[in-house]
């Protein structure tokens, strides 16, 4: 398992880091596998959201024993609990392999930044859809750009943080 672990780590860095050469002079390497490794990510999710909301669950209700699970908040669940381990992966090994805190608290501070970037995207989107009535595109463009900004920061900064001497 460990050379597994240790085979697929240098191969997706060989792979992000030959597409960084042309954002070389816009943005440093951090930030660039942040941005490939997140938007790698993101569009997983889509592609199981999609997948599972119209295929697996058919755009039908999901009953538990507890409640009954809307098929658009299902399929956001399952692809959730897809994309949630392999964005913690890809930011501890490829993003941030740097930092010093333990796995089990960047596994915590990861998932509170996580949940709060799931909350700042629904209140920006009600506040630039339904307070200020901007359409929903544009809402959710200027949204993305503002959460994905205070992610990389927290997660730079707080859930993979580097040891003091190491970031100065």
């Amino acid at each position: 398992m460990r050379k597994l672990h240790h085979w697929l780590k240098h191969f997706i860095l060989e792979v992000v880091d030959f597409f960084y050469p042309p954002f070389k002079k816009i943005m440093p390497l951090q930030t660039f596998r942040y941005a490939a490794c997140g938007g790698g990510n993101m569009a997983l999710n889509i592609l199981i959201y999609a997948i599972t909301y119209n295929f697996i669950l058919k755009k039908q209700i999901v009953y538990t024993p507890v409640t009954a699970i809307s098929p658009h908040i299902a399929a956001y669940i399952i692809s959730f609990f897809i994309t949630f381990p392999i964005g913690f992966y890809l930011s501890m090994f490829v993003v941030f392999p740097e930092s010093y805190l333990r796995k089990r608290i960047q596994l915590f501070r990861y998932f509170v930044v996580v949940l709060i970037c799931i909350f700042l995207n629904y209140i920006f989107l009600k506040l630039f859809v339904d307070q200020w009535g901007w359409y929903p595109t544009p809402s959710l463009a200027v949204t993305t750009v503002l959460v994905v900004g205070f992610s990389y920061l927290s997660q730079r900064h707080f859930s993979f943080k580097k040891a003091k001497e190491e970031a100065e």
